[in-house]
């Protein structure tokens, strides 16, 4: 007679183990309704993007912006003689609502007027840092409160397109400057400006000088390597790093080639067309902002760059300004922190026990 088989009692029982398993169902759930839950509610709630170009003047950056979203999102202002040269550099903002197909866009874009412009351009970045800084700092006295708002107004800086002149030499020590500071704080996209001034061999003879400088200068522009999920990712960011600096050209106006209209610059030689690969690589500018890297652009702003601004202040908390809702990030004296939770759980034990001395 075999011994009886005892169960083992709940008691007993082993934790479960950390592998998971793969499990069939036997009929539809439902489950994959939650991609059309989450698509409907980013839908009603709609995306924000912010971007900052920075360059001299006459490079072209107001007419990227409106190719590159194809609206009139930045007036261009001719070059005159008679207008003078601003003296400091100053930032604009302009925010927009672009609906396409109905997703809903809330476009902030960021001008920076007067950047490398002058003949003594020592700390011109420094406006450029303090304003990004100062994005991270709102958003960080929002997120702080104990009454916060149910979504956080995001003003920070998602991308910032540097638009490297058309010398057809290499980066220039003011080039260098900034993107080592900026590439630290903020995702950094390096263009080539107005790339049909030159040829397709002094254009590709420059792209490879300035990897190279931004290789000597351990300058980590967009997309980083280390940030690379999987093998997908590295491959397509590989093909990304082989191309950047992107060499781009700018226009907002439509002319008649070959019986279709194209947006593209007349010239005596002919008509250079922006989203033509073999005139230009606007199309890759594009597809990398908008196609295939604005939610991972937001990501790594949130992850890495505020992630990074947010432990340096939290440590350096005592000198954080006093408002309303302030909460205390140092530590008591005596003991650690108290945390909303425990101070909820005392207070509950404070009222159960007068209770008690009532009855």
């Amino acid at each position: 007679m075999e011994p009886m088989r005892q169960s083992p009692s709940p008691c007993s029982s082993r934790p479960s183990s950390p592998r998971t398993l793969p499990c069939e169902t036997l009929g539809y759930v439902g489950i994959d309704a939650v991609l059309d839950q989450l698509k409907i509610k980013a839908m009603k709630m709609g995306f924000e993007f912010n971007i900052m170009v920075v360059g001299q003047s006459g490079l072209g950056k107001s007419t990227m912006v409106n190719t590159l979203f194809k609206s009139k999102i930045w007036k261009s202002t001719a070059l005159d003689l008679e207008t003078p040269i601003p003296q400091t550099l100053k930032l604009q903002a302009v925010t927009h609502i672009i609906e396409e197909k109905g997703v809903k866009l809330k476009l902030t874009v960021t001008d920076t007027p007067g950047f490398g412009d002058q003949i003594n351009n020592d700390k011109c970045w420094d406006p450029i840092l303090g304003y990004i800084n100062q994005q991270y700092e709102q958003y960080l006295q929002e997120e702080i409160l104990i009454t916060r708002q149910r979504h956080i107004p995001d003003t920070r800086v998602h991308c910032c397109v540097y638009f490297v002149p058309p010398t057809g030499h290499c980066l220039r020590p003011l080039d260098i400057e900034f993107l080592q500071r900026l590439s630290q704080t903020v995702n950094v996209v390096p263009v080539i400006a107005r790339a049909d001034s030159l040829t397709i061999e002094e254009r590709e003879s420059f792209r490879r000088r300035i990897q190279h400088n931004l290789r000597t200068h351990c300058i980590e522009v967009y997309p980083q390597k280390c940030f690379d999920e999987d093998i997908n990712d590295r491959i397509l960011n590989s093909k990304i790093r082989d191309r950047i600096p992107f060499a781009v050209v700018g226009a907002d106006r439509e002319h008649l080639v070959n019986g279709r209209c194209v947006l593209g610059r007349k010239t005596k030689w002919g008509i250079v067309e922006v989203e033509n690969l073999a005139h230009c690589e606007f199309p890759l500018l594009r597809d990398l902002l908008i196609r295939s890297h604005l939610q991972d652009l937001k990501d790594v702003t949130h992850n890495v760059h505020y992630e990074n601004y947010r432990v340096c202040r939290l440590n350096e908390s005592h000198q954080l300004p006093r408002g309303p809702g302030w909460v205390n990030l140092t530590p008591t004296p005596g003991g650690p922190p108290a945390t909303p939770q425990t101070s909820k759980l005392r207070q509950q034990a404070q009222d159960d026990s007068e209770d008690d001395e009532e009855c």
